[in-house]
């Protein structure tokens, strides 16, 4: 998945919003501390993140950035994704709702990520939809060798670093780029902007 490299300038923690929640992870971290026999004292220090904060992500009063679940996962020893992964039963189909899909929010919020691919191939083959407000950016550092990424916009406008260029693309294009090098997802625009992006490991 796209990681965000102005992590660093996002919110400690994202209030959860009743219309369109996210899948909550506090039961998961919490389940998770407690096999690994932690104290909230203990996830604390070993994530850099406050007690306080654990304390309101694990009551899920608050969902963590990308930045905040990224130590968290770190310290209990996990995947980002295996956070986020919920053992289901196998169907023939299976249906998501709204609210099934992870949403990630970053650079103050800024941006936020949906995560439309499934987790069981995350690191593999991805998709997301982004949606960035005017002037905000997602910047990503270098994915494994050949890796690429095929970002579609929806909507508005979007500014594209790659490979050393810049190229600005209006609703309805396709910007395909190595993503093994540090790249940006900037808006440019005066109004919100939308896209999906589609990453192919290499």
């Amino acid at each position: 998945m796209a990681s965000s490299g102005s992590e660093s300038k996002s919110t400690e923690f994202v209030s959860i919003s009743s219309e369109s929640a996210p899948p909550r992870v506090g039961e998961q971290i919490r389940r998770l501390r407690n096999e690994r026999k932690l104290t909230l004292d203990d996830l604390s220090r070993a994530a850099g993140v406050s007690k306080s904060m654990l304390s309101e992500i694990e009551r899920d009063k608050a969902n963590p950035t990308i930045a905040i679940a990224w130590r968290l996962t770190n310290a209990l020893g996990i995947s980002l994704e295996q956070l986020f992964a919920q053992q289901k039963p196998v169907e023939a189909i299976r249906v998501a709702s709204p609210h099934d899909i992870p949403t990630l929010s970053g650079d103050n919020g800024g941006y936020r990520l949906r995560v439309w691919g499934p987790l069981e191939l995350a690191g593999k083959f991805e998709w997301y939809e982004i949606t960035l407000r005017p002037g905000a950016a997602l910047t990503s550092n270098a994915h494994e060798p050949g890796t690429r990424e095929h970002l579609t916009v929806l909507n508005g406008s979007i500014e594209i670093d790659a490979s050393g260029m810049t190229r600005w693309l209006k609703s309805g294009e396709t910007a395909r780029y190595a993503a093994d090098d540090a790249h940006a997802i900037r808006n440019v625009g005066r109004s919100k902007a939308k896209a999906l992006l589609v990453v192919i490991h290499g």
